[in-house]
């Protein structure tokens, strides 16, 4: 886990780096702030179309698909701060099994979930 933070890092300081290069090649000579006010915000639009696409697609399907990938997200995001959490405090090892270990949890779960889901809708 921590040699899969460190190459993420790596990588967004390369992509940093190449910005800043990049603007003050173009003569924008942006300050950090502003580089991080562009590049997020454009991320960000991306992403939000991207979603707003297919939770509209999975919407036409099922409300409880887009719950899923909402949880999902969080699960992910909680997984990550614990293991960081665990490497800032000392207790316990920041491994990237356990990050893979916690997602198969709430996959678990999840299933049951949706088996007794369409249990219930099927008697009825």
């Amino acid at each position: 886990m921590r040699e899969m933070i460190q190459l993420l890092a790596e990588i967004v300081n390369m992509f940093h780096d190449l910005f800043l290069n990049l603007s003050e090649s173009l003569g924008w000579n942006l300050s950090d702030k502003e580089l991080h006010f562009w590049i997020i915000g454009l991320l960000g639009i991306i992403g939000l179309i991207f979603v707003d696409i297919v939770f509209h697609a999975l919407a036409k399907w099922s409300v409880t698909a887009i719950s899923f990938f909402f949880t999902l997200s969080m699960v992910l995001v909680f997984v990550l701060a614990v293991e960081i959490q665990q490497k800032i405090t000392g207790r316990g090892a920041m491994e990237f099994n356990d990050a893979a270990v916690s997602v198969l949890g709430f996959l678990a779960f999840c299933t049951v979930y949706f088996i007794v889901k369409m249990i219930v809708k099927w008697v009825r």
